[in-house]
């Protein structure tokens, strides 16, 4: 399995993973920010396919930032009324650890490239999926009471 087929299949995971996650969720704004996630590694399997097909894909056009504000926003509207038991937080510490392995995955690849477009694609995959861990860690830290969301992330 090339690079490529193994990010499709990363990406592919993750997309699972999160539909799960907000399958899971009892809380509306858990659900809808599980589901921007899921959505994010759509976009991301998406970018990786065009790449595939043309190598030459402008890495400045593609569509993968994540909007942390939304998230966070969305978060704060269920500040009070969240609760949750050790066995839902031991699924966020995974889900942080797999988002960990996908940026680590992205910047070992990029480092491997020799096409400077690709390595740039690569790179800020990596960044994306960095910022994932962020926002699953925000969530995390949320779920275990600590309520200082960041409102205005600037990654």
């Amino acid at each position: 399995m090339n690079a490529y087929q193994y990010a499709l299949k990363v990406e592919k995971e993750g997309e699972k993973y999160y539909r799960e996650l907000a399958e899971r969720s009892t809380y509306s704004g858990l659900k809808m920010v599980f589901n921007i996630l899921a959505n994010e590694e759509v976009k991301h399997y998406k970018v990786i396919k065009d790449m595939m097909n043309d190598p030459k894909i402008d890495a400045s056009k593609l569509d993968i930032i994540l909007d942390t504000k939304t998230i966070y926003e969305t978060l704060s509207i269920e500040s009070d009324c969240v609760n949750f038991n050790n066995d839902e937080i031991k699924f966020y510490e995974e889900a942080i650890k797999r988002e960990d392995g996908a940026q680590k995955f992205y910047l070992d690849k990029a480092n491997e490239l020799e096409s400077e477009n690709e390595k740039q694609i690569f790179l800020q995959l990596a960044e994306e999926e960095g910022k994932h861990t962020v926002v699953l860690q925000n969530i995390l830290d949320f779920l275990q009471g600590h309520k200082n969301l960041v409102t205005a992330a600037e990654f």
